[in-house]
């Protein structure tokens, strides 16, 4: 690098339930330096902008609703054009706050919007795989292939495998309309659009070649991978979160809304301080609505891994878990001794370079900014 150039920046972009996480990257001497950050934590309605297309999207894998219908449910210039004026003015004042350098940003997409698929198709010459791919896709897809943008990923070879297995994700185009439309009135250039599995995989798992379970406790849901290879290959959502377990708090503790968010940090850190025991009797009761339904989509997960071809003598390595509410006392030991495995909570900051007096902050926000961190890290990795 010369003395008069400057370095790249990266800019990542999570729009999510529990508010704005964008995370800006610069690229010194081949490693990722943190140039700046910035978060909100009001809620967000982004997952429900397509709520209509979601339902109609769930209605058409039971053949209950036809293309037409999920259009229609999709047309509304009105409201779509209020909400991508309102999240490209917050994305705005988000740069601002945060002195955002790049205009090139990459954003992430709710899961609950990508339709996912792992195909095993028999060993083909070069020649013949689109032709029958793309037949594949087309019989698995809720709407016409011409109504959906497209990504697929040919899987690495297991031993003595004897067929070919492709990773499929696909997305209406009209949430990629939405989203280049909000970044475009915000002054940014949208780069790219990653699916949340992707940015979690890159920020919290990189390089590690065993088979992990990604756990990601958002504001609304919470979202299960199974991470192969770098793949990944299993996912599912409930409808979950940071918000429910307000919910729970707020109800359990007869206290108003606005006062559950401070006094769920007091009691945690207090519980943490208590005998274990004791501590986590008091947690695993109170919290038993939400910890019970993770551990058995956590049972799911690993169920639908091993029933795909080539897994069957497999066993996912360990659990990470990541996302505003994956801070619950106790949750990584109780899963690690549920399931007989290492629990922890992810660092996607690990392979960041930043300044030592950051690290506290940082260590407090990080379960919020993993998309974010792993967005960004789309073109320095």
């Amino acid at each position: 690098m010369s003395w008069l150039s400057k370095p790249k920046s990266f800019l990542g972009v999570d729009l999510g339930a529990g508010g704005v996480k964008l995370v800006e990257l610069r690229q010194e001497k081949n490693r990722p330096v943190l140039f700046t950050y910035g978060l909100t934590s009001a809620p967000q309605d982004v997952h429900r902008v397509f709520a209509a297309v979601d339902k109609t999207i769930d209605e058409l894998t039971d053949h209950k609703t036809s293309s037409q219908q999920v259009a229609k449910a999709a047309a509304d210039p009105g409201l779509n054009d209020k909400k991508i004026e309102e999240y490209a003015a917050l994305l705005r004042l988000v740069c601002k706050q945060a002195k955002t350098v790049s205009k090139s940003a990459t954003v992430s997409l709710p899961i609950s919007l990508v339709f996912h698929a792992l195909i095993n198709l028999p060993l083909l010459k070069k020649e013949e795989l689109g032709p029958i791919l793309k037949a594949e896709i087309k019989k698995l897809l809720p709407r016409p292939i011409e109504e959906m943008a497209l990504d697929y990923q040919i899987l690495p070879a297991l031993p003595e495998q004897k067929t070919i297995r492709v990773l499929v994700n696909a997305v209406p185009r009209e949430v990629v309309t939405f989203y280049t439309q909000v970044f475009k009135r915000a002054g940014l250039i949208l780069d790219a659009l990653e699916p949340e599995s992707v940015a979690l995989e890159r920020a919290l798992v990189g390089r590690d070649a065993s088979v992990v379970m990604l756990v990601d406790i958002g504001a609304e849901r919470t979202n299960f991978f199974i991470i192969d290879q770098s793949v990944a290959v299993t996912h599912q959502s409930v409808e979950l979160g940071g918000a429910k377990i307000n919910k729970i708090l707020g109800r359990t503790l007869g206290i108003e809304d606005s006062l559950v968010e401070q006094l769920k940090y007091d009691l945690f850190n207090e519980w943490s301080n208590q005998p274990p025991a004791q501590s986590k009797e008091n947690l695993l009761t109170l919290l038993a609505p939400i910890i019970d339904p993770i551990i058995k989509e956590i049972e799911y997960s690993f169920e639908m891994y091993l029933r795909q071809s080539g897994n069957e003598n497999k066993r996912p390595e360990k659990v990470i878990l990541t996302g505003g509410g994956a801070n619950l006392p106790f949750l990584s030991e109780y899963i690690a001794e549920k399931f007989k495995l290492k629990c922890y909570l992810g660092d996607p900051w690990g392979r960041i370079v930043f300044q030592d007096g950051l690290k506290p902050l940082l260590h407090k926000i990080g379960p919020r900014m993993s998309v974010a961190i792993g967005l960004a890290l789309r073109n320095v990795v």
